[in-house]
């Protein structure tokens, strides 16, 4: 069995999460698992984070889907196939 993965790491969160947010929800049946990660610093919130996911999609949807999160300022995703 061969999964697929996709690292989302995301800069400047109060600026980015709603526009990273449409493109995930656009491609969400294609999503099978998501986790959030993020630094929680004493007294403030993070801005940058990170985002795992498993996703089920051909290459082309799968690429269409990468090249939508990297357009995003601040946002750089990257696929893993094992």
């Amino acid at each position: 069995m061969e999964y697929q993965l996709v690292a989302v790491k995301v800069g400047h969160r109060e600026d980015t999460a709603a526009s990273v947010q449409t493109v995930l929800t656009e491609f969400g049946c294609n999503i099978k698992v998501r986790l959030g990660l993020h630094d929680l610093p004493e007294g403030a919130c993070s801005p940058a984070g990170l985002i795992i996911l498993q996703v089920t999609a051909a290459q082309e949807e799968l690429d269409a889907f990468l090249n939508k999160l990297n357009a995003v300022d601040g946002v750089v995703a990257k696929s893993l196939s094992i």
